[in-house]
């Protein structure tokens, strides 16, 4: 790697040495490609550090290609910070020790690491040491209360035989059954050589929680070590530690996410949801740790909550969505009362962390004119930023960006995100981009907007307004708007979005002639069935990772039943007519809109299959402009730098070909990728 080139062309891109973008330019798609974001933080258990991961991407034609690195720095409560771990490193999870002298870490550092191990580095300074190195990939790892025992998560490793085998070509797959439980694995961090030993549990493990008191942990544990049911069927167990003897089965329905013991060790509340088929855990509820008494705090909260701790015996602090803005806030443990304010205008906090008796929290959040950074929140002085991990994005133009409601057809009410162009003059009409969300059990807030996938500030300084839609069935509105796609996948959801398009023309905003679409997963689905079935409102699209046919979909990909139960509500076999109607490529014969689907062909959420049935079937059915653009290596989303780059590039030209430019036969399928190597290149030597 030549590492000191990739960083004297960060500070190039993003203005701080002069040279190709200066000061005053619009963002690039290389510009936002390269932000450096905070991804993870845990505060030490005195409250006075701060541990976080800094995410800093390659540099693309300068570094090989690979996802982004991932940095170890600490931070004390007034932003004196401190690299601890930097340069081509991959830190993966981390924790303090109980005494908060070391911090704990993941990471495949030494040559000899055929696996994630665990890693250790002193707060005082000084070198990591390795501190076990399992047999497999450690998943993720929990220090003991004591401070004598680490437990973690991770699977068995294959017996030596297999991999002699599998060097001699045997290397087949029983789809299904291959795949290997993970366990909860605990050892004696004290000892000279540390020896991990395995729980018999009942299921495959993820979610692991000591009690405060060390003699007990909660774990969640899935029947099997499959998707599906890691998402429908996990269910929460306490266990006591030193016999691995379940002692309690937490009975509970849907979906399970965050969890927390209480102060005292005798309950545990957890985020969880309503019944079978709601499509996102939500709401609170708590549990007496024998098990008894299982109920609701939260029933008919507004948005959904995402994650929660105990703030004392009595209270909890919570962290939730509420339309295009969220909340820290904290409630009664009894349900008595929530006290928040929903505050508009606050950063968008993605994650907190919290020690039980503190007032202040590590949070991780962005606004819209900075992506994540590390806050520290208090309830009396709310947010207070910490790092600055992009200094000269604060002298670059940004566009406006906005909160907008509109009306649906049917007069429910709807909210999205507006970017506004750059520059624009009174009573100018502009392209327009809608940009939709996957799940669909998720939602935008109004914070940090630009991505590889989406590059809005980068579109905007083109001329573009981007609009981001919450459309029926997104979360952050509560239970019931969520479940407003059930059996009618592809119904009144997308019409929201031609409804979204119809605002923006109506305010005089979007020239109706030049919108285009995007979005993955079931944002790509979105984008599929707006270039065929609605093919007469949009003038492009740009699909991602998407659904085309709803009765292959459902049995190629790993997540068949969670389809089933939270979305569409019926089987192919149950309505084959139905299943047809509502996929993509029953409609490709009405397709007017040039379509650019793109993916990776090792996605196994959303198999690739899926892309190759609408390109052919709309190759075959007429001759509107379709391209397909497949990425060797990648999953359900791009993850490797050369691979962001090039589909942002894409991305752009389509829509700037399409909505800007001359239309007609699709633009040339190569990018100028040479002409910029050349050009960073001679502007290094």
């Amino acid at each position: 790697m030549r590492r000191r080139s990739s960083i004297l062309i960060l500070l190039i891109l993003l203005g701080h040495a002069g040279g190709v973008y200066g000061q005053d330019d619009p963002l690039s798609l290389e510009d936002i490609v390269t932000l450096r974001q905070v991804v993870s933080a845990v505060l030490s258990p005195g409250g006075e550090h701060i541990a976080y991961v800094l995410n800093v991407p390659r540099i693309p034609y300068v570094d090989d290609d690979g996802g982004a690195w991932r940095e170890l720095h600490i931070t004390d409560l007034e932003g004196n910070s401190r690299g601890f771990i930097t340069g081509e490193v991959n830190i993966g999870q981390i924790a303090w020790s109980t005494d908060g002298e070391t911090v704990y870490y993941l990471a495949e550092r030494n040559d000899d690491d055929e696996f994630r191990a665990l890693y250790g580095i002193p707060l005082a300074g000084g070198e990591s040491q390795r501190l076990y190195s399992h047999d497999a990939n450690i998943q993720s790892f929990h220090p003991s209360p004591d401070g004598r025992h680490i437990a973690f998560l991770a699977t068995e490793g294959s017996p030596s035989e297999r991999e002699e085998l599998a060097n001699l070509g045997f290397r087949a797959v029983v789809y299904g059954e291959s795949r290997r439980s993970t366990r909860v694995w605990t050892l004696d961090i004290d000892a000279d050589e540390p020896e991990a030993a395995a729980a018999e549990l009942p299921g495959s493990a993820s979610d692991f929680l000591w009690a405060p008191e060390g003699d007990r942990y909660l774990v969640a544990l899935a029947p099997t070590p499959s998707v599906d049911d890691s998402f429908m069927s996990r269910q929460f167990h306490i266990v006591q530690a030193d016999s691995g003897e379940v002692l309690v089965q937490l009975e509970t329905v849907g979906k399970l996410g965050d969890a927390a013991w209480s102060p005292d060790g005798g309950q545990v509340a957890f985020v969880g949801a309503v019944d079978l088929s709601d499509p996102l855990p939500g709401q609170i509820f708590i549990a007496a740790a024998d098990g008894e008494g299982i109920r609701a705090l939260t029933p008919g909260y507004p948005g959904h909550v995402a994650q929660l701790e105990w703030r004392d015996a009595d209270t909890l602090w919570y962290r939730g969505s509420r339309g295009l803005w969220n909340e820290i806030g904290v409630l009664a443990a009894d349900g008595s009362s929530v006290l928040s304010t929903q505050p508009e205008g606050d950063p968008i906090a993605r994650s907190f962390d919290a020690i039980p008796g503190s007032g202040t929290l590590a949070a991780i959040a962005d606004t819209p004119g900075h992506p994540r950074e590390l806050y520290v929140w208090s309830e009396s002085g709310g947010y207070r930023r910490l790092t600055d991990s992009n200094p000269g994005l604060a002298e670059r133009p940004l566009a406006v960006q906005e909160t907008v409601t509109y009306p649906a057809r049917d007069g429910l009410e709807l909210e999205g995100v507006l970017v506004r162009p750059l520059e624009s003059d009174p009573g100018q009409r502009h392209p327009l981009i809608l940009v939709i969300h996957g799940g669909p059990e998720a939602h935008y807030s109004n914070g940090w907007m630009s991505g590889y996938s989406a590059p809005a500030q980068t579109l905007a300084a083109r001329g573009y307004a981007l609009f981001y839609p919450n459309y029926r069935a997104s979360t952050g509105r509560g239970v019931e708007f969520s479940k407003l796609d059930h059996h009618d996948p592809a119904g009144k959801e997308f019409d929201d979005l031609v409804d979204a398009k119809a605002h923006l023309v109506d305010i005089g905003l979007a020239d109706p002639g030049r919108v285009g679409i995007t979005g993955g997963s079931y944002g790509g689905y979105a984008t599929m069935w707006a270039s065929t079935a609605l093919s007469e409102h949009f003038a492009a699209g740009v699909a991602f990772v998407g659904i085309s046919n709803l009765v292959s979909k459902v049995v190629s990909g790993d997540i068949p039943r969670e389809l089933f139960e939270v979305h569409m509500r019926f089987w192919p076999w149950d309505d084959w007519q139905l299943a047809l109607e509502r996929s993509p490529i029953y409609h490709a014969g009405n397709s007017r809109t040039p379509l650019l689907i793109l993916g990776g062909d090792r996605d196994t959420r959303v198999n690739p299959a899926q892309s190759l049935e609408l390109y052919q079937t709309l190759k075959l059915r007429g001759d509107t402009p379709v391209r397909l653009v497949i990425y060797p290596g990648e999953g359900h989303g791009n993850s490797r730098m050369a691979a962001r780059l090039d589909y942002s590039m894409r991305l752009v030209r389509w829509m700037d070909h399409y909505l800007t430019g001359p239309g007609g036969e699709a633009p040339p399928y190569e990018l100028d990728h040479a002409g910029r190597l050349a050009e960073i290149k001679e502007g290094t030597e």
